[in-house]
């Protein structure tokens, strides 16, 4: 992805505009809109501005996860739990116990099945 594309990305997340977002780094609204249309980059103080503003590292920003195994998608989820109150989070986990127990339902159901259907073979 691009940074355009993950500043936007953040804002829709965030739910505030690119003025909104322009005001609080203290920059024009154009500078931010020549960033997200990726007709300029910014320099690195403007870079980390945006990074602490949203509390992400300047790699996901970068998409640049060389130093670590983690996908945007995965980083994403980071910084999406990282966003949420603790009571959230919570329920956020919960969630993903219950999808993890269906997957595994699903495979264990999947297998019995492919068991089965040799067995009838033999």
């Amino acid at each position: 992805m691009k940074l355009g594309e993950i500043i936007k990305e953040l804002l829709e997340q965030h739910d505030i505009t690119q003025k909104q977002l322009a005001e609080s780094l203290d920059m024009s609204p154009s500078a931010l809109g020549n960033y997200i249309q990726c007709r300029r980059e910014p320099d690195y103080h403007t870079l980390i501005c945006i990074a602490d503003f949203f509390h992400v590292t300047t790699d996901f920003l970068l998409d640049h996860s060389a130093a670590s195994t983690l996908t945007h998608d995965e980083e994403l989820l980071i910084h999406l739990f990282r966003s949420l109150s603790q009571e959230q989070r919570e329920f956020y986990l919960e969630q993903g116990k219950i999808f993890i127990r269906q997957n595994a339902k699903k495979e264990s159901s999947a297998s019995g099945d492919a068991h089965r259907n040799n067995s009838k073979v033999s």
